[in-house]
C-alpha cells in the first residue's frame, strides 16, 4: 500500500481502476506534550507522529502525504474521538501481511504495527476502508466538546491535573446554563474567535451546556457544526467568570453582539475532543460539497 499523489480534500478514485483507496482512522491521545495538532518543522506534534507512523508501515511502502483531520486541536489539548482520512494506492506488494478484496492489507493487524511504533500518548483506535465521499474534515456535520473545571477551594485532583483546570471559585451551575443557552443558534461568533483572514466566525452552536460530576468537578459540553480557533476555550473562558458571579447573566450575549473579542480564554489543558458526527454514507459527499461553501457573514 502506497500514499497517493494529490490534495489530500479530494476524493479518492473508483476501487480497481488504478485509482486511490481513502482510509479512515479514529485516533486518541493526550495533548500535553504535543505543539498541537498540525504539523510544525522542529516540533513534537499529533500529525507528525501518525505520518510517521503511517510511513513506516508495512515494509516497503512511500512515504505518505499528509492526512486530514475532522478538528485540528491547539497545543495541550487531548482528543478521544479525533477523525482523520488518508487516500493510499492499492498493492498486492504489501510485505508479509494478507491483503483484503481491495488490495488494502489486514488493517487490524496494521493498526496493531503503527501502535507499537507510537509513543504512549497517542492511539489509532480504528482503521477501515472509507465509504464514498467520505471526508474527514468536511463531511462531518458537528464536532463535540467538552470542558472540566475544579471549583474545589483546593484546586484540582492531582490525577486529574493533565485534563482539569482548577478555578479556585465556586461555580453556579445555574448560572453558567442561564448564559449559555443564550449563545445558542447560528451567529457570527467573532468576538469568540482569533480570526484568520480569508476564513468565517459565522458557527451553528448546537450544545452548550453545564452539569455537575462530583461536588467540586464541573464539565462544559459544546457542540457545534464547526469552531473558529480558540472558540471553545474563548466561549469556556467567559462563561467561567459568569458562574462565578463577575459578570452578569447577558455579558456573553452582549460580547456575541459588539464582535469585539475578550480575553477571556480558557487554559487548553482541560479541553478534549470527544466525537465527530457524521451523516449517512449517502450523504458523505453533497455534505462535504456544502461545507466547502464559504457562509456569508450575518
Amino acid at each position: 500500500m502506497t500514499a497517493g499523489p494529490g490534495p489530500r480534500n479530494e476524493p479518492a478514485f473508483p476501487i480497481g481502476e488504478g485509482g486511490l483507496v481513502r482510509l479512515r482512522l479514529d485516533v486518541s491521545y493526550d495533548g500535553t506534550d504535543f505543539s498541537g495538532w498540525a504539523r510544525q518543522p522542529g516540533r513534537r506534534t499529533v500529525q507528525g507522529l501518525i505520518e510517521d507512523a503511517l510511513a513506516k508501515q508495512p515494509p516497503g511502502e512511500s512515504v505518505p502525504g499528509s492526512v486530514v483531520v475532522a478538528g485540528r486541536t491547539d497545543a495541550g489539548v487531548h482528543a478521544t474521538g479525533q477523525v482523520v482520512h488518508v487516500d493510499v494506492v492499492p498493492s498486492c506488494a504489501a510485505g508479509r501481511l494478507p491483503v483484503d478484496e481491495h488490495g488494502i492489507p489486514d488493517l487490524v493487524r496494521m493498526r496493531h504495527r503503527w501502535n507499537r511504533y507510537l509513543p504512549g500518548d497517542v492511539r489509532v483506535l480504528s482503521a477501515r476502508v472509507a465509504p464514498p465521499g467520505f471526508d474527514a474534515r468536511f463531511s462531518a456535520v458537528r464536532r463535540h466538546y467538552r470542558y472540566r473545571v475544579s471549583d474545589a477551594p483546593w484546586g484540582v485532583d492531582p490525577l486529574l491535573r493533565r485534563d482539569t483546570l482548577g478555578w479556585g471559585r465556586s461555580l453556579s451551575l445555574e448560572a453558567l446554563n442561564d448564559a449559555s443557552r443564550t449563545l445558542l443558534g447560528l451567529r457570527d461568533f467573532a468576538a469568540f474567535c482569533k480570526q484568520r483572514e480569508g476564513s468565517t466566525t459565522v458557527r451553528e452552536l448546537q450544545r452548550f451546556t453545564w452539569r455537575r460530576l462530583d461536588t467540586h468537578l464541573v464539565e462544559a459540553e459544546v457542540s457545534a457544526d464547526a469552531f473558529c480557533h480558540s472558540m471553545v476555550r474563548s466561549l469556556v473562558g467567559a462563561l467561567l467568570m459568569v458562574g462565578d458571579g463577575r459578570r452578569p447573566l447577558d455579558w456573553p450575549a452582549s460580547l456575541l453582539r459588539g464582535r469585539v473579542r475578550d480575553s477571556a480564554v480558557a487554559p487548553p489543558h482541560a479541553l478534549t475532543l470527544v466525537a465527530v458526527d457524521y451523516p449517512p454514507d449517502e450523504d458523505l459527499a453533497i455534505r462535504a460539497t456544502q461545507t466547502r461553501a464559504v457562509r456569508d457573514p450575518l
